[in-house]
């Protein structure tokens, strides 16, 4: 027998080559066909002859005979095909017991043909392979149905974490949409991005604060129709809006025809005061065309501002469902009386804040004022116009 063990091995020593150049069609078939198709070779090999008896004669040939070490090589090596087959399956569904036992198999196959050569053992050989080889799909299943179910948890993860992330985006959206009511683009998105609203919890801190309201607006609001009131309000606070925006200041309070605003909170800013009068003044000129139109229609409309510098304590004021930003202090109150007592187109201001721009701006004297809330009289001053 030790021709056949010869070719045998030469077959073996040959066999890598041609497994390396099929790797990629193998790993292709799926649930173990490698391991079925060599398996299935492999026992046909072995009843060649009797297979050969039956399918000649219905081919009109004459059954002929195959060299027996021939036969054993293709046995052997189809069977080795099967265990390859069972090996890569392995990779795939990490059980060992196919493998294992179609191991055995091919090993009795092969120690039959080239030692002791008795039919029983070899149909022992030929049941642990076939066992292996329908032993294998099930494994190959099995991880299948494992991969599934584990891709299905993180499909599952993954979408409620979408949701999740999804609501917690919208209400920030929502969040961010009403603070650009009353903050700066600047503020509102710094805040969203720091994911906390500390800066906007109550705190005091020494502010410039702006009141301005529309003259007469009373009286136009009786002469004139609703539409046209609203037409009025609907132009001044989109206009100066915009121009608290550009200049960076915060609005603390809408009432009506009156706004306030403020500078140096929630973020710190260099030159309050000066903001605040540079503010006062552009809104005053983008005033003067919504006035313009209105007095050539018979509505004597007016605005005057007030403005002061002091200390306030500004924080969030709501409920659950709606917070404003404000403003509240002796500061917030003075700014308010020197705007019920400015002139149209007067924009006044108190000693102190007069103090904060003195020698940059033209102020002129406006006199003691008996301000309603105060004590005292306060000595007020109009910023004259540039120029």
């Amino acid at each position: 027998m030790a021709e056949p063990t010869s070719t045998a091995r030469g077959s073996e020593s040959g066999g890598p080559a041609g497994g390396a150049g099929d790797e990629g069609s193998a790993r292709r078939l799926p649930f173990g066909s490698l391991a079925y198709l060599g398996a299935g070779l492999s026992v046909a090999f072995c009843y060649t002859d009797t297979l050969a008896m039956l399918i000649a004669p219905l081919a009109g040939l004459k059954p002929a005979a195959i060299n027996p070490h021939v036969q054993a090589v293709l046995m052997w090596a189809t069977a080795l095909a099967a265990v390859i087959g069972l090996y890569r399956d392995s990779k795939a569904h990490g059980d060992r017991l196919p493998l294992a036992v179609g191991v055995a198999g091919f090993l009795v196959i092969a120690g039959t043909l080239y030692t002791f050569y008795d039919i029983r053992i070899l149909i022992l050989g030929y049941l642990l392979l076939v066992a292996a080889v329908l032993l294998n799909p099930i494994k190959l299943l099995g991880e299948l149905n494992r991969s599934v179910r584990s891709k299905a948890r993180e499909l599952a993860g993954l979408n409620a974490t979408l949701e999740d992330r999804v609501g917690r985006q919208v209400e920030e959206i929502e969040r961010l949409a009403r603070l650009r009511r009353f903050l700066s683009s600047e503020v509102a998105d710094l805040i969203t991005n720091e994911g906390t609203d500390s800066l906007l919890q109550s705190h005091r801190r020494m502010v410039a604060c702006l009141f301005c309201d529309i003259r007469n607006f009373t009286a136009f609001s009786d002469s004139a129709e609703p539409e046209e009131v609203m037409d009025v309000l609907q132009s001044v606070h989109k206009r100066m809006g915009d121009l608290v925006e550009a200049h960076g200041g915060t609005i603390g309070h809408r009432a009506g025809d009156g706004l306030l605003v403020v500078f140096n909170d929630p973020l710190p800013c260099d030159d309050p005061m000066m903001k605040a009068v540079d503010l006062a003044e552009e809104m005053k000129a983008a005033f003067a065309e919504v006035q313009d139109y209105w007095r050539r229609r018979g509505h004597g409309i007016g605005f005057g501002i007030g403005i002061a510098y002091g200390y306030a304590t500004l924080g969030l004021i709501g409920s659950e469902r709606r917070y404003d930003y404000t403003a509240i202090g002796n500061a917030v109150n003075l700014a308010a009386r020197l705007c019920d007592r400015a002139e149209d187109g007067e924009i006044l201001v108190d000693q102190r804040a007069k103090a904060e721009i003195e020698g940059r701006v033209r102020v002129t004297p406006k006199g003691p004022l008996e301000l309603k809330g105060i004590g005292k009289p306060v000595e007020a001053f109009n910023i004259a116009p540039p120029g």
